[in-house]
This record gives structure tokens, sequence and C-alpha cells, in this order.
């Protein structure tokens, strides 16, 4: 959208003002100084539809990664003024009812967990990627769908258990890696790699959970 061009393009412009010797990855407009040891990696509106449609659980997501490494993220929903930031060893919300520390929820067994997936359908009909998606569904005590970065915002506030996603680019994920990870969860591929590629993506509010997760997707 042109709000989606807009927001990038200003931020950009911020970087480069403030850190001339730093890279930049956004979805707009492609990279720049992709090899510097400092890269951000933008998505001005991560969850365009639900921007959209007029629903809250979109939101802009700044990362910052240094070798490769994401070291930290922000995801801001300025519709319902809530901040969730962190860079990997703790991580924090600001909103309208105040600030306190993210910690993920101790979730160690699937059938007690809560998933959340954008749209099963983005796996492919038939596919072994949805196969293997459904697997996991069909194990939890709830699913929900579409809720884009805020579900990845809520895992790391305590609010659910698990999100599985395919095919996301490093801006979609990058972000919200320091965040999951400074609230006490786990990212990875679901082959248990890093993250920070995209790819199909794997986050756990409990490491024991993440490790269930993994087994069945690959099962």
């Amino acid at each position: 959208t042109e709000a989606d061009r807009a927001g990038e393009a200003v931020m950009r412009q911020l970087i480069k003002r403030s850190f001339p010797d730093h890279g930049i990855l956004g979805e707009e407009f492609g990279s720049e100084r992709e090899d510097a040891e400092y890269v951000w990696v933008l998505d001005p509106i991560d969850g365009t539809r639900g921007f959209i449609a007029g629903l809250p659980i979109w939101g802009t997501l700044i990362g910052l990664t240094r070798g490769g490494v994401p070291c930290y993220g922000l995801m801001n929903q300025p519709f319902t003024g809530e901040r969730f930031f962190g860079d990997g060893e703790a991580a924090h919300y600001q909103g309208p009812h105040g600030s306190r520390r993210l910690r993920t929820r101790r979730k160690a067994d699937l059938s007690d967990a809560i998933l959340h997936t954008t749209d099963p359908r983005l796996f492919g009909e038939g596919t072994p990627d949805r196969q293997a998606y459904e697997r996991v569904e069909k194990t939890v005590r709830l699913a929900r769908y579409g809720a884009d970065c805020y579900a990845y915002a809520m895992l790391a506030a305590g609010h659910i258990d698990l999100v599985v996603e395919a095919d996301l680019k490093p801006y979609d994920i990058v972000a919200m890696i320091p965040v999951i990870e400074g609230a006490g969860g786990v990212v990875t591929t679901w082959e248990g790699k890093s993250a920070a590629k995209g790819g199909r993506i794997v986050a756990a509010g409990d490491k024991r959970l993440h490790e269930a997760a993994l087994a069945l997707l690959n099962g």
C-alpha cells in the first residue's frame, strides 16, 4: 500500500542520517549495504490485509542484526498504542496500561497449548507442509488464525504458546526474534536452525513445547 512505502521511506531516511555505515533490508525497497556489520530489517506494515480491513493486528516491525544475528527488535502497534521490544536478553511492553517485563508462558504439553498461524492455506493444499501443520493443529488445545506479527507479540506476552508459519521473509520475523527470546521463548526454522533468514518458522514460549512441535512437524 501507499502507507507501506511511505513508512519505509521515512525509516530509511532516519537510519541513513543517524547510522550512515549501517545496512538496510526492507520489504518495500530491498537491500542496501547488506554486508554491513549492522543491518536494519524493516517491515512498515506487517499484516497489510489486516491494516486494509481496519483490524488492529498489524504492526510496524524494526529489527537490527549484527553479523547476521538479530540483536534488537521492536513491534509497534500505533492504533492500540502498544509497543513490544527486546534485545534477546530481556523484553518489555509499553502501552495504555503501563509498562512491564514480557515473559512467555511455561507450557510443556501440546495438548494444553494455544496455537496461532496466519492462514493454514498458506501452507498449500495437500502439501507435506500442510500435512505437518495439521498434525500440530490436531494436537493442540486451541488454534486461531490471522494475527500476523501480533501473534508473536502475544506469545512473548504469555497469552499464547505456539506460532507455526511457512514461507516467511527476513523482514517478517527478524524483529520478533529478540523479543521472543528476551521473554524466554524459542524461535527457529522447522529444522531447528536460525530463523533470521525466514522460511518455515516455529516459535514457542517453552523450550519443551518447541521440541514437541518440531518432532510433529518433522514426523
